[in-house]
């Protein structure tokens, strides 16, 4: 029997960034266990992977809390500070397996795109070329909302950018944050097992292991 593929009828196509687009989470999981590291907390691989998508600060907050350490916020700042700064030396510009084949392919196919991204502005410019950041016509950073990820706000905010409705757009995502805040933004979210196994991705509507997996199951059609 010929499984029928899953057809999304949509306007827009909304992207987390790291871990969906750019190769990129191992660099940022380097940078936090090293300075971690140097103020007494040893965080394990799930620690920052499952965090994705979250305001800096808050994984911080909640990594000392886990650890039992106590948490001021100037201390947090310092933290997050030595991490973008170690981030920013060791990351190279590497590409998750046919992300911009399928931006390009959607772009010239007529769909909005969206990128929500807990990284900051200034990073997101260093890491995408032009030729990739140019294609999409809404950008929502850490830096442009109040609450990160798991809240809905950044997906909400790419919503109204977009001037869409949330059953207009359909999410690609790689960690349970970022499932939550576009669920809970009420926009659907196929999930890609690039940094977490499928168990962590469960509540998204359809688990992919690669982009190449996705497409040989899914279409999108433009509405």
């Amino acid at each position: 029997m010929i499984r029928s593929k899953n057809i999304y009828k949509v306007r827009a196509v909304i992207f987390d960034m790291d871990g969906v687009i750019t190769d990129t989470m191992s660099y940022h999981m380097k940078a936090w266990r090293l300075i971690l590291l140097r103020h007494g907390v040893r965080v394990s691989k799930n620690d920052i992977y499952k965090r994705e998508g979250q305001k800096g600060i808050n994984s911080v907050e909640e990594i000392f809390s886990d650890y039992g350490k106590k948490f001021n916020l100037s201390e947090g700042k310092k933290i997050l500070l030595e991490k973008e700064e170690l981030f920013k030396k060791i990351v190279k510009k590497r590409f998750i397996s046919g992300s911009r084949r399928f931006l390009n392919s959607l772009k010239r196919s007529g769909f909005k795109l969206g990128l929500v991204t807990g990284t900051a502005r200034h990073e997101v410019y260093k890491i995408l070329p032009d030729e990739i950041f140019d294609l999409f016509d809404a950008v929502v950073c850490g830096c442009d909302v109040q609450n990160g990820k798991p809240h809905p706000e950044p997906y909400l905010s790419a919503l109204k950018k977009l001037k869409i409705n949330a059953h207009q757009a359909v999410v690609i995502e790689n960690a349970p944050f970022g499932i939550q805040s576009s669920k809970t933004a009420g926009i659907r979210c196929l999930a890609l097992e690039t940094s977490l196994s499928k168990k962590f991705l469960r509540n998204a509507d359809a688990v992919f292991t690669s982009f190449t997996h996705m497409t040989s199951n899914a279409t999108f059609e433009l509405i």
